[in-house]
């Protein structure tokens, strides 16, 4: 006998987009915008998260959350149909229950991929800079006191040919290796969660930390912040590098004991260029302001438009294979072994 009521309907998918620090307007187009609304019902907090009230009303429907929302194992399990979370910042942090979620078959992706590139080219200017002294004879020519041909560059060198080491190997290490091509450098990298035969087959070679910091004439500092390596690189690793050595420090400052790093650099025993800070924006009085041996870049290497405009491209385009019962394919796929390690701080976006 037929239900006098009809046949029962499955209530349309929601999709949550809390995407703060960023805005709605950084990071997705219109037409974006609207391929998410033909997955399901997009409910936008551009301005603030949700109040509990209204996650616990939209929890029974939601398919999808883009953004950097608290997600304890009381919210998780009252969505039962969430299929994936997009982190839009760019860093895990721990208000996720990331163990739960992917017990529960729900994908934790991130974004981070966008930023490898316009990093990775900051970076390769970077280092020319500290290897070459270019920003340092432009602050000298303003001061009054410039040097003119070899004067000039009496402690400078040529990049070319040179020992390059990484400390980290990530998206933005493996970013940073095709830009130096030119150069024709021998690369060196330590990663403790990457085999040797992954970083080879990238055309560098796998090497211990000490190995990276004192053979090589530049070293790329690319890690992220997790639990293992917070402040790992203190006074003793920036001693033991080369005399007139360059420390790029592009990831996050939590990795090195900064202070540290500052004393050591004060010395003239390395050069150090860092877009990252312990605190951002940097405070008026910080003594790194000062330093003649540093360059100074204000959390700007992956701040570009088109990167931002990029974070919808790839979200738009994996949320749409998730709607479709497909693995993504274009965000970074975060592995439940190490995924409630990370410590980034987040980002500040002024």
């Amino acid at each position: 006998m037929p239900d006098p009521l009809g046949p029962t309907m499955t209530p349309p998918a929601a999709i949550l987009l809390v995407p703060a620090p960023r805005t709605v307007a950084d990071v997705f187009t219109p037409a974006q915008l609207a391929r998410l609304r033909e997955l399901g019902e997009l409910h936008v907090y551009d301005d603030a998260p949700p109040t509990q009230a209204e996650f616990e009303a939209l929890a029974p429907r939601l398919e999808i959350l883009i953004g950097q929302l608290d997600m304890p194992q009381s919210r998780i399990e009252m969505a039962p149909r969430l299929r994936a979370i997009f982190n839009v910042e760019g860093n895990y942090f721990p208000n996720v229950d990331y163990a739960c979620a992917m017990a529960r078959g729900v994908r934790i992706l991130s974004i981070s991929p966008v930023f490898a590139e316009p990093v990775a080219e900051a970076a390769l200017g970077m280092a020319i800079d500290l290897a070459r002294g270019i920003s340092r004879s432009d602050r000298y020519f303003r001061q009054g006191t410039e040097k003119y041909g070899l004067e000039a560059n009496r402690d400078a060198y040529s990049l070319r040919r040179q020992n390059v080491g990484f400390i980290g190997f990530g998206d933005l290490g493996r970013a940073i290796v095709p830009l130096l091509a030119p150069f024709a450098p021998q690369i060196r990298a330590f990663d403790p969660w990457l085999p040797a035969e992954f970083i080879a087959a990238h055309g560098c070679t796998a090497a211990s930390l000490d190995e990276v910091l004192r053979g090589s004439k530049v070293v790329f500092v690319v890690a992220s912040v997790t639990s293992q390596n917070q402040g790992f690189l203190g006074r003793s690793a920036f001693e033991s590098m080369q005399p007139g050595a360059s420390l790029l420090l592009l990831s996050r400052a939590g990795v090195v004991d900064f202070e540290a790093m500052l004393d050591v650099a004060a010395t003239g025993h390395i050069r150090v260029a860092t877009d990252v800070f312990p605190q951002e924006p940097l405070p008026a009085d910080h003594r790194a302001r000062s330093g003649d041996n540093l360059l100074l870049s204000p959390h700007q290497a992956g701040a570009l438009h088109d990167a931002l405009a990029q974070i919808g491209v790839i979200v738009t385009a994996d949320a749409e294979l998730i709607a479709r019962g497909l693995p993504p394919c274009m965000c970074k796929v975060a592995q439940p072994e190490t995924v409630a390690m990370f410590r980034s701080k987040p980002v500040n976006k002024s």
